[in-house]
């Protein structure tokens, strides 16, 4: 596995449990295994028996998914330190989830409808905040000067078309190219029908390409 991508903000992940009991040092049989060998079904069969004393599965499955779901956070987002924030919380909702996690559906797709739950919540927060900020005749820009995201002719790629689309269709492009992910998962994390979430895709890229066709011939 390559090696968790640590710029823009995105550390290598890390988990403790202050409360965690000491651990024989010889283990049984059951628990030598390596981790990176294992299927995500396999590490959530894991996880649901071995936490919360045991975390050796749970950090394998956030290892392997840390990269994207930051990625999926701040094209989301906008803003990096917004996306780490959403990160930790989707992974302690994980860690406190893992156990009534049935499996009904991949753990991949769990995981970016948890995220997807977390980054309209934060989206709404930072919403509410710039209209208190508008009705005490605040400047926002003021106070936002040091975590705005990047102007758009500074981006490039997928950033530079997603900051023109609305926040539905935004996700939907983030679940499609960035966590790369089935229609059928992306309308069962966003409670959309399958149909609905295709023309909203195919509607959003039609905009797109409307949009900047002037750009891309010239």
């Amino acid at each position: 596995m390559p090696p968790a991508d640590t710029r823009h903000g995105c550390q290598p992940f890390s988990f403790s449990l202050s409360a965690r009991p000491a651990l024989n040092t010889t283990q049984p049989l059951s628990l030598r295994y390596d981790p990176r060998e294992l299927s995500d079904e396999e590490l959530v069969a894991r996880a649901h028996d071995e936490l919360f004393h045991i975390t050796r599965a749970y950090e394998e499955l956030m290892r392997r998914y840390q990269r994207t779901l930051f990625n999926v956070c701040s094209r989301y987002l906008g803003n990096e330190r917004d996306a780490d924030d959403v990160c930790q919380e989707v992974m302690l909702k994980v860690l406190y989830g893992l156990k009534n996690f049935e499996g009904k559906s991949k753990f991949k797709t769990w995981l970016y409808s948890i995220t997807y739950n977390e980054c309209i919540t934060q989206y709404r927060k930072e919403r509410r905040k710039r209209r208190l900020m508008d009705a005490l005749s605040l400047d926002p820009l003021e106070e936002a000067f040091e975590e705005k995201a990047p102007a758009v002719e500074e981006r490039g790629g997928l950033d530079r078309w997603l900051v023109h689309v609305n926040p539905i269709d935004r996700e939907i492009l983030v679940l499609r190219f960035v966590a790369e992910l089935e229609f059928q998962e992306i309308a069962d994390i966003m409670h959309m029908g399958l149909s609905a979430t295709k023309m909203r895709y195919k509607r959003a890229l039609d905009r797109l390409r409307e949009k900047f066709s002037g750009v891309t011939e010239s």
